[in-house]
């Protein structure tokens, strides 16, 4: 074979293997889903606040629902009491210290089109997979550094002057800089997508063990990337590629240390939340490591089960709350 053909070969591998990752649960058949975001954020920012009576009246017809729970959630005033609500909303344009902000929310979502893409994707899935689930309205909006998601039965909101960049000056002002990893672009529609898997998938377990926690993170964690298959795993996980890095490299050491401190089935809710919350690293393990990495593992476990249990589907998988039984039938050994 010469070099062309062991070069075209190669590429129509790929191509298959990907084809086959891609549709092993049939997401070649879910029927297109457009998901439009509806940018409340740019009706804000752009108030002319010589009118703002009309303004205000304008913003309150073209966003009945909505106009009322940011009002209420993020500017903590009665939606009624417009005159409270036109002083917020002129104290809050005219405020030098989000002029800018709200400027540079301008220049990062000036197209929200791969946005927009991502969340169409993942939610004409899910749709296929889990038609009961309701699929909510998008909206962005601005919160004056108060809220990066707003949420209820009707609509999932991002604050999207949260999300200008991790290395965004003003962000050093008000959050640990572990935090800031996810306050970026890339992170709006993993952020999306959660929110709605979340609620969608209340953890059902009847133990209280680390294990038990880890697995349904990683059964999530798990349904996202296939929802989101064009994302790399560590904007899944929420990690730099640096601490993604880590977390691959120590992960036999890391499951080690686990089972022999057994800690994998302690109830202890301190040990667990050293595991599980966000932090700067996990204490357990390493002050070298990534937060989280209990669910790091959790994830890495659902997926060895699904690989392992090729005939498994994702609803099966959803509704299996024996997490004993996924790590026992998974076969992980890092």
């Amino acid at each position: 074979m010469n070099c062309k053909n062991a070069i075209i070969v190669s590429i129509f591998l790929l191509v298959l293997v990907s084809c086959q990752k891609t549709d092993r649960f049939g997401m070649k058949s879910a029927p297109k889903i457009e998901v439009k975001i509806k940018r409340f954020d740019k009706s804000i920012i752009s108030i002319d606040t010589a009118n703002i009576d009309s303004e205000l009246r304008k913003l309150y017809k073209t966003y009945p629902g909505f106009m009322s729970d940011y009002i209420n959630e993020v500017m903590d005033e009665n939606p009624s009491d417009t005159t409270a609500v036109k002083k917020l909303l002129l104290d809050y344009l005219s405020d030098t210290a989000f002029v800018g902000v709200n400027k540079k929310v301008l220049e990062v979502f000036a197209d929200v089109s791969s946005i927009e893409k991502d969340i169409s994707g993942a939610f004409s899935g899910l749709n296929y997979l889990f038609p009961d689930i309701k699929l909510p309205e998008i909206f962005f909006f601005v919160s004056g550094f108060n809220r990066s998601v707003l949420k209820n039965d009707n609509f999932i909101a991002i604050g999207s002057d949260l999300f200008l960049g991790s290395d965004y000056s003003k962000y050093a002002e008000i959050s640990y800089q572990y935090l800031t990893v996810n306050m970026c672009r890339q992170a709006v529609p993993v952020d999306i997508v959660s929110a709605l898997i979340y609620t969608s998938f209340p953890n059902k377990s009847n133990e209280e063990r680390l294990l038990d926690l880890m697995i349904y993170k990683g059964k999530l964690l798990f349904l996202l990337s296939v929802l989101l298959p064009d994302t790399e795993p560590q904007n899944i996980m929420g990690y730099t590629k640096a601490k993604m890095d880590w977390a691959e490299k120590f992960e036999k050491e890391i499951w080690s240390s686990m089972i022999e401190n057994k800690h994998l089935f302690s109830t202890d809710t301190q040990l667990i939340n050293k595991y599980i919350n966000d932090a700067p690293f996990t204490a357990p393990v390493s002050q070298e490591s990534p937060g989280r990495l209990a669910t790091w593992i959790g994830w890495r476990i659902v997926e060895s089960y699904m690989n392992t249990n090729k005939s498994t589907r994702l609803q099966e998988l959803m509704k299996e709350n024996d997490c004993q039984k996924i790590l026992e039938n998974s076969g992980y050994k890092p």
